[in-house]
């Protein structure tokens, strides 16, 4: 499993592991049932606090994406992708909609948007 933080964005640790795995999950790189590191080898893996690593944790499992077996670790949940996509998708569409709203504020054309949205793309990973 391979999760990268990057401390120059301005979003808390714990969250860009949440979003990882998630993505990871989504993307079937991890499998249900699959095991994935405990939370002491992840943080030692990371070098980040084992309490951040916790949250991350907690905050996955809350959301259905993990499930723990006392004294056995944490594991991939069984999990309708459909559903999981459709959510994300309502999440892009509010997410657009605000941009769209600030850039009409701003006097931001359509046209200028686009070019942001692709040069923003550009130097993000790839999609």
């Amino acid at each position: 499993m391979d999760i990268i933080i990057r401390n120059t964005v301005n979003q808390p640790t714990y969250d860009q592991i949440c979003a990882q795995i998630k993505a990871q999950i989504i993307a079937g790189k991890l499998s249900p049932g699959e095991a994935l590191p405990s939370i002491r080898a992840l943080a030692k893996d990371l070098k980040i606090s084992v309490i951040t690593t916790k949250r991350a944790y907690d905050e996955l499992e809350a959301e259905g994406f993990l499930y723990t077996i006392a004294g056995k670790g944490c594991f991939v949940a069984e999990k309708n992708l459909d559903l999981i996509r459709e959510r994300q998708m309502k999440d892009l569409e509010d997410h657009l909609s605000a941009a769209l709203e600030l850039s009409r504020s701003c006097g931001v054309s359509l046209d200028e948007l686009h070019e942001m949205l692709r040069i923003l793309s550009e130097e993000e990973t790839p999609l």
